[in-house]
């Protein structure tokens, strides 16, 4: 990871203005046979490079990702699910459930994920939304949350069988980088064989992964899911890691995916570094007697940046003017300002200036030192 700072310091009149969409990247180079593609970084959110990335697409089994984020935040995976005879005979992949059989809902988001069942996905949902209308409704409910503004969902499974299915390559990179803020998800979509209760058989059941280029074609794939239908074709969303760098591959009618997101993954790594633009702690060189060794950043702000990029950004500060009612530090509000950077003179983001100290929790070898000087009657000047 690469460190960059270069500031302006500005004391101007504050007013709270929302973060910018990280500037879009050329992606010079990329060639993909994808009718719609996207290329992400995970904690940015920056597009380093897009194909027609908002033009809605049916987008077959990896609408199962926003099935499975939705099953999680459910808070029910340790819940038992009774299979409905519906569910049990939904069409394509399956896990081959049984009507009446009874599996842990984390064990069907499991198959799902990991083996496509279309069943399962319709378990899940009639389970967590009370029938696949009502599950439809959340899964829109949480892309409306994300900003997936050219998506809607009317299934669970990503089936060409209801009208007004479809999501854009943009809008999954969102989701995807949404749901891998998640633990559970994260686990679950890096899981290459899962085992789960078969109570049917002597045997249990055994799912291994679909997603080849997580277990063979790829050894920096994280996790991701694969999708088909005779009208969407191939879909594919994967994700990976390498030298601190997380990105997100997503390509939508693609009869080349495996090779392509491979093409898109070696290109970003190959071009961009994720750079410290800004730490969290104390910000130096505020003059201003008010605000002078009293304001700090809560976290670091990271961007992936190409090495002629990383001499083309600019931060600036922005803090509130002092009133003169501010007589004791309790009078000060707790957000003074905002730290903006910029590449080129666009905007890529922001952070909220705190004013105060950063409290950072002692380390364990600092607690230890802490208790032993206690012991020994030892005072900390």
């Amino acid at each position: 990871m690469k460190i960059l700072h270069k500031s302006v310091i500005i004391l101007v009149l504050f007013g709270l203005v929302a973060s910018a969409v990280p500037k879009r990247a050329e992606g010079a180079g990329i060639s993909v046979s994808a009718k719609s593609a996207v290329l992400m970084e995970q904690k940015s959110g920056r597009v380093l490079y897009a194909k027609n990335e908002n033009e809605p697409r049916r987008i077959a089994s990896i609408t199962k990702i926003m099935t499975a984020i939705v099953a999680i935040e459910s808070g029910k995976m340790q819940k038992t699910v009774t299979i409905s005879h519906t569910a049990a005979g939904t069409e394509g992949s399956s896990l081959y459930l049984k009507p009446g059989q009874k599996m842990k809902l984390e064990d069907l988001v499991y198959g799902m994920m990991l083996r496509s069942g279309n069943d399962s996905a319709a378990a899940i949902a009639e389970y967590v939304g009370g029938s696949l209308e009502g599950f439809s409704y959340l899964m829109n409910k949480k892309a409306e949350e994300i900003g997936m503004h050219h998506s809607h969902f009317s299934n669970p499974h990503g089936l060409d069988n209801t009208k007004d299915h479809y999501s854009s390559a943009y809008d999954m990179a969102l989701l995807t980088r949404y749901a891998m803020n998640n633990k559970e998800y994260r686990k679950i979509a890096g899981t290459k064989v899962h085992k789960a209760p078969n109570p049917y058989e002597n045997w249990d059941y055994t799912w291994k992964n679909k997603n080849r280029l997580l277990t063979q074609l790829y050894k920096y794939c994280t996790g991701g899911k694969t999708g088909y239908t005779k009208m969407a074709r191939r879909t594919l969303v994967t994700t990976a890691h390498k030298d601190g760098l997380d990105l997100i591959a997503v390509t939508l009618n693609d009869g080349n995916d495996w090779d392509d997101h491979k093409s898109l993954f070696e290109s970003g790594f190959k071009n961009y570094d994720l750079t410290a633009l800004a730490h969290s702690g104390e910000i130096k060189g505020i003059k201003n007697k008010i605000y002078k060794n009293n304001v700090y950043l809560k976290n670091d702000f990271l961007f992936p940046l190409t090495s002629k990029e990383a001499d083309s950004v600019t931060s600036k500060i922005r803090l509130l003017k002092p009133k003169t009612g501010w007589k004791d530090k309790e009078d000060i509000p707790e957000v003074v300002g905002k730290m903006s950077f910029y590449l080129e003179g666009k905007k890529i983001g922001s952070r909220n200036i705190f004013y105060g100290k950063l409290n950072v929790k002692p380390t364990l070898l600092q607690s230890w030192k802490t208790m032993l000087s206690a012991a020994l009657g030892i005072q900390n000047g």
